[in-house]
This record gives C-alpha cells, structure tokens and sequence, in this order.
C-alpha cells in the first residue's frame, strides 16, 4: 500500500537536533530524533512511507520567507518530499507571501497557533484565509488544552467565514478535546489527519472517530520527529478498518489535496 506521511517536520542539517529538542520541550516529550532531512527519509524508508509532506512553522515573522525557502529546497532535492510554506500573523504582505509560496511550487499552508501565540479566528490571518480559499489547503494545529489559541470552535468560526476554504485540522481536529473536535467539525468540509493521537487515545478511540467523520476526510500523519514512523505506520495499519479505508487514508485523500 502506498503511503503518504501528511504530517512531518524538518530543520535545516546545523540546527536539527535543536529543533528537535524544542518541540520535545513544548510538549514535554522525550526526545527520540534529529529533525534533519536524512532521519526522516531513513525512518520513512523503515516503514514503508512513499511519501511526506513537510510542515514547517516560523515562530517569528521574520523567520517566514527563510523558512519557506528552506522547505522548497529540501522539496526540490527530495522526490519523497512535499511542502507546506508557513505564515504568521505578525508579518506584513501575507498575500505576497502567499503568492511567494504558490511560486515555490509548495502545496498549502501550515500554522501553529499555540507555538506562534496567535488564535486561528485572528482578524490579522484573515487576509491569509481570502487569499488560500479555492487555490491552497491550510493545514491548523488544533487542540492544546494549555492554550486557548487553537480551540476547535475558533476553527469552525473560520470555517463559516470562508466556506470555500479547505483546511486539514490536525490532530483529529483537536488533540486533547476530540468530542468538542467533533461537536464543531462534524458538518464541515475539513480534512483531519490523526498525527500524534493513537498512542494518547488507542485504537478503538481513533477507529471511533475516524468511522464518525468518515474516512474519506482522514489523512495519515506521523508528526516526526515526535514519533517514531515506523511504529505509527503499524498501529495505523492494525486498525479495525476496511481496505478501502485504509486506502483513502493512506493516499487518495492526500493526492485529491495534493493535486
């Protein structure tokens, strides 16, 4: 089965082991890899991934167009990779910065609103949702019960506001709130991947909401370097779903985003 990794991060070779290590803080993980280019593409090759998609986030809004461009050089020199660019709320010329990612020949966006202190129904990412809608997914950390920045009903608020855009709520569309997740999320379009969610709520837990939202809004996602792929490739595939399910998540769904 082909598999598509839709949620993975990588820093540039000199700073790998710091950024790895940062995240692992953040979340008050044990830290397991460096996040270089070459790690993930091993530990995808362990576990059979075909592919990853590349989710950076720029902390500081200086930090964007840098990161943006790193991400496309490491597409460019990687078939196994796809990239996401990154925005934050902070900067100024979002949508020409948008446009500098479509250029890049990167897929969609990604933020982090919790790493970068920003609410996902800020007023100032509002351009940023004009410009993406009908063109570019946006892939939304979500769910963090520390914070209040990146709830589930500020995604739906959103949702409502541009009905044309798509968007991939990781995290089952709320880490640590997946009922409220799914209280808000039910009716949308959203797109969900259930990256860092199996070894907190199980298996029967990630079956019941995949069946809930379908498996056709469900994408496979590692979150390296948190977590191990090959292990995330084993529980996904020790799921209680049919082949054609396992289908959808493991590809289809992410080729129809990714175009």
């Amino acid at each position: 089965m082909k598999i598509i990794d839709f949620h993975s991060h990588i820093y540039p070779d000199n700073i790998a082991i710091k950024g790895s290590q940062s995240i692992c803080d953040f979340y008050g993980f044990k830290f397991r890899y460096s996040g270089s280019a070459d790690t993930l593409l091993n530990e995808g090759k362990k576990a059979g991934i075909s592919n990853h998609v590349l989710m950076p986030v720029a902390i500081k809004p200086e930090h964007v167009a840098h990161i943006n461009e790193f991400t496309a050089s490491a597409v460019a020199s990687h078939t196994e990779f796809y990239g996401f660019g990154t925005i934050h709320a902070d900067m100024e010329n979002v949508t020409s910065e948008i446009d500098r990612i479509k250029r890049l020949g990167l897929k969609g966006i990604k933020i982090h609103p919790d790493t970068q202190a920003f609410s996902i129904d800020d007023k100032r990412l509002y351009p940023m949702y004009e410009a993406a809608a009908g063109s570019l997914p946006i892939m939304i950390h979500c769910g963090d019960p520390r914070y209040e920045y990146s709830r589930p009903e500020k995604l739906r608020r959103v949702l409502d506001d541009f009905p044309t855009l798509q968007v991939i709520g990781a995290h089952l569309g709320g880490w640590s709130m997946f009922d409220k997740a799914f209280e808000y999320l039910k009716d949308t379009s959203c797109y969900f991947d259930f990256s860092s969610c199996m070894m907190f709520i199980g298996k029967r837990e990630t079956e019941k909401y995949i069946k809930r939202y379908g498996a056709d809004r469900i994408l496979f996602g590692t979150d390296f370097p948190l977590w191990s792929p090959k292990k995330e490739v084993k529980q996904f595939l020790s799921l209680d779903l049919s082949d054609g399910e396992k289908e959808s998540i493991a590809h289809i769904n992410a080729e129809k985003l990714l175009k």
